[in-house]
């Protein structure tokens, strides 16, 4: 009927409140996730560290490989790399304008200074020689009968039979004639020079390049090619750059005496050749923040190369009596580098070191660990504070002695200093007890 209120659905009411208690059911669940996460879960990797250790123990002593920190002397090294430069370069051109009639070298030959190369015709040359060989005899001709004049016009002057002005007159032309006899000398070995050089000589000792000119053509002295090109490549001069941060110790090193330098492969590091430190460059190159050096190599067996890039490395210091441990036995940890330290008992102890130089196969150490005593080198990987431990054989024994280190080891001095950059290795066991 029109006018009646609807009536209300008492039926839904139960179902609203069932869905507004289950809600609530599911808030307070997720509330006490979080709390047992944050007071339970927390504790968790702390009981799985525990079991760990505990898992590791019961499998017995951990198998590892050591080396005994050895006292010895370590070169510090600067590094850089290198472009090979012939000592003198030299292009050899004609002086004087002709025909090339012989060639007296092969190519790739090896010369010495005042070896004759090359001759250009002389002919032309020879005979310009005689005709101021002869101009002189005509003129000597000359003064001796000036000469000769000149005796007997003092002679007749001093009785007054002719007038001295005439013998003063004869006294000049004797002058005259003199001059002239000295300037057809000069003139004399100007011709003798320029036929000299017709035959074009090295004018250092080194190596012919390739040939420019072939016999029969007409040489200028104003060609650009040259003849050939003759490079001396003993000695041979190595040019490197460092960074600016290194001039002072190179320069205070270098004021003490003659710094090694050593030229080695950029593929193996194999030591080629060794030499001496002869230039540091009067000033830094503004755009790279470098300085220039040249090394000097005598280079007997001729290995090093004009144009070839090799890896360079300078002696500057040596540390003297300082301990070395291997490389591979400095472990990082978030308070800095540590070590594995063997006792007596065979069990190893976490022990902070403080690194003074470091390079891929030792480290020198300033403080944390004595002569004699052993690191562990390998074998991280179930290794505890306090584990017990088996010391098995292998290379890593000598490692830490530099005398068993490749060539070219030593602690660099390029700013690579050990403060800790190597990385700790996965699974490395736990962190030293200060950390713990």
């Amino acid at each position: 009927m029109h006018g009646e209120l609807p009536k209300a659905d008492f039926k839904k009411k139960p179902a609203s409140r069932w869905r507004r208690g289950l809600s609530i059911v599911i808030v307070l669940a997720a509330v006490a996730a979080a709390l047992a996460y944050v007071f339970v879960g927390m504790n968790a990797p702390q009981q799985r560290s525990g079991g760990r250790a505990a898992r590791f123990a019961a499998q017995g002593p951990v198998p590892v490989l050591a080396a005994a920190a050895v006292t010895a002397d370590v070169p510090v090294y600067l590094t850089a790399v290198g472009t090979t430069r012939a000592l003198n370069t030299v292009t050899v051109r004609p002086q004087v304008d002709g025909k090339l009639i012989a060639v007296n070298f092969q190519e790739g030959q090896d010369v010495k200074k005042g070896d004759i190369l090359a001759q250009i015709d002389p002919t032309t040359f020879k005979a310009a020689l005689d005709q101021a060989i002869a101009k002189k005899a005509q003129d000597e001709a000359l003064l001796a009968n000036a000469r000769t004049d000149l005796t007997r016009y003092e002679q007749l002057a001093a009785t007054n039979a002719i007038n001295r002005q005439q013998a003063d007159t004869q006294r000049a032309l004797v002058a005259q004639y003199t001059a002239q006899v000295q300037a057809d000398a000069a003139a004399i070995e100007s011709v003798q020079a320029t036929l000299g050089y017709t035959d074009i000589r090295a004018p250092i000792d080194g190596r012919t390049g390739l040939r420019q000119v072939d016999v029969g053509n007409i040489v200028h002295a104003s060609d650009s090619g040259g003849i050939v090109v003759i490079t001396q490549i003993k000695p041979i001069a190595v040019t490197f750059n460092i960074p600016q941060q290194d001039i002072q110790t190179v320069n205070d090193a270098f004021a003490k005496g003659p710094l090694p330098a050593d030229a080695l492969r950029s593929d193996t590091n194999k030591v080629i050749e060794h030499g001496m430190l002869t230039v540091i460059d009067n000033q830094v190159d503004s755009s790279t923040g470098t300085v220039k050096l040249k090394a000097e190599f005598p280079n007997a067996a001729v290995q090093l190369w004009p144009g070839q890039f090799v890896n360079v490395r300078l002696l500057v210091d040596t540390l003297k009596g300082v301990t070395v441990i291997p490389t591979g036995a400095v472990q990082r940890g978030p308070t800095g580098t540590f070590v594995y330290v063997i006792g007596a008992d065979n069990k190893a102890t976490v022990r902070p070191i403080k690194v003074e130089r470091q390079d891929e196969n030792q480290t020198v150490v300033a403080s944390g660990v004595t002569p004699s005593e052993k690191v562990v080198t390998t074998g991280f990987a179930r290794l505890t504070d306090g584990a017990q431990v088996t010391i098995g054989g292998g290379p890593d024994a000598a490692a830490a002695d530099p005398a068993a280190a490749k060539p070219g080891n030593g602690a660099r001095g390029n700013g690579e200093r050990g403060n800790g950059e190597r990385r700790q290795r996965s699974g490395n066991g736990p962190k030293p007890a200060a950390q713990q």
